[in-house]
């Protein structure tokens, strides 16, 4: 990497992991905490809590994206966070779950990955780029770490209430970092002839990575409904979830390092790639097997192990391929659209994942995770990998 592209790598996964600090900050304990609002009894609501976010961010991400390519990437994810904030400020002051679903709907309006990953597109070179992407997964990775650690801790000293404004400052950090540490928007940028939505829809290597995002997505979140009661189920106390979480996350980490740069230079990304979503299906229905007889917390440990060697792999790869196929006049669009697909993940999941444990049973939630990503590898099975172009750094 030039230092023109570590330091755009280094301050936009800074960005990413501001933000994604506050939103992780509550995702360990929130089905446990939000339960103590009023009308925090219903699973379904519940679950709608945790995934309104993604809604708005889905339904937000494409018009962001969109206007990234007209008006510039740093205005679009300056007025994101803000909004972000906004939303994070109404959340710790909401005395119910009903105020707090408003919160977390606002916080999801502030729709910024699609123009900071399309900045980052901009500002790193082709045979790079998946490497910068991954500075930005490790980043957001790592900050689920740190979340995992601190939010039982947090949450005993400041409240659930209080890891929402904490949330809201991280953002408006953020903002500080935006403007002094990311390198200027290129200037070519500014003058490539736009192209339109439907060059993107039309596209199907991208609508086919955009359909997997979706659903690694929704499956993430709809783990997160029924994981942390399994733990607890399992003897381990919430306050200890943590032992599996960290050594889980950053494990996965060393492997995506060791396996994912070293297969892409090899050509082997396309065999990766498929590996990782197939092996994400037989986690699910590891977890079945878990939720249906006598949960070991071991046992869960390994499960969530190796669920976030594949995430990680697949996290780092989705975005570099999505940048490196959208032609660079639709690049933010492109992006919106892939970050559209994401976020509504992020919705289906934790409303269907609610739905389900409440009239079926947490084993049924497994089986539709593992269906889903079937499904996926089906689908993603004639995937060709874009290849690198050989341009020059910006």
């Amino acid at each position: 990497m030039t230092a023109l592209e570590r330091r755009a790598s280094a301050s936009l996964a800074a960005i990413f992991a501001l933000r994604m600090l506050g939103l992780f900050l509550v995702l360990p304990v929130f089905a446990l905490e939000a339960g103590k609002y009023p009308g925090g009894d219903d699973i379904v609501m519940l679950g709608l809590a945790m995934g309104i976010y993604g809604l708005t961010q889905g339904l937000l991400q494409l018009p962001f994206g969109m206007a990234s390519d007209r008006f510039g990437r740093k205005r679009v994810i300056v007025l994101g966070l803000l909004i972000f904030a906004a939303g994070s400020f109404v959340a710790a002051a909401a005395p119910s779950l009903q105020w707090l679903l408003m919160g977390r709907s606002l916080q999801g309006a502030g729709a910024v990955s699609a123009a900071v990953t399309a900045l980052l597109a901009d500002l790193t070179r082709d045979e790079v780029r998946t490497k910068a992407m991954a500075q930005v997964g490790a980043s957001t990775g790592l900050m689920f770490a740190l979340s995992l650690v601190l939010a039982p801790i947090l949450v005993d000293r400041v409240g659930f209430s209080g890891l929402f404004t904490l949330t809201g400052l991280l953002a408006l950090t953020g903002i500080t970092v935006v403007w002094w540490r990311v390198p200027p928007e290129p200037a070519q940028h500014k003058h490539q002839p736009r192209g339109g939505l439907s060059e993107v829809l039309l596209h199907a290597g991208l609508m086919r990575l955009n359909l997997g995002v979706f659903v690694l997505h929704a499956v993430l979140m709809a783990m997160w409904v029924a994981v942390p009661a399994l733990l607890v189920q399992s003897g381990l106390p919430k306050e200890h979830h943590w032992w599996v979480y960290l050594p889980a996350v950053l494990a996965s980490f060393f492997v995506m390092g060791g396996t994912l740069f070293k297969l892409e230079r090899r050509g082997c990304l396309r065999a990766l790639f498929l590996s990782a979503v197939g092996l994400i299906a037989l986690v699910q229905v590891g977890f079945l097997m878990q939720a249906s007889g006598t949960t070991s917390w071991v046992n869960l440990s390994a499960l969530l192990f190796v669920f976030l060697c594949g995430f990680n792999i697949l996290a780092a790869s989705q975005p570099s391929m999505a940048s490196r196929m959208a032609p660079a006049a639709v690049r933010g669009t492109a992006l919106g659209v892939y970050n559209t697909l994401q976020s509504l993940g992020f919705f289906a999941g934790g409303l269907s994942g609610g739905l389900l444990v409440k009239n079926y049973g947490t084993p049924a939630l497994f089986l539709a995770c593992a269906c889903a990503m079937l499904v996926w590898l089906v689908l993603a099975w004639p995937m060709k990998v874009p290849e690198n172009s050989a341009h020059k750094a910006p």
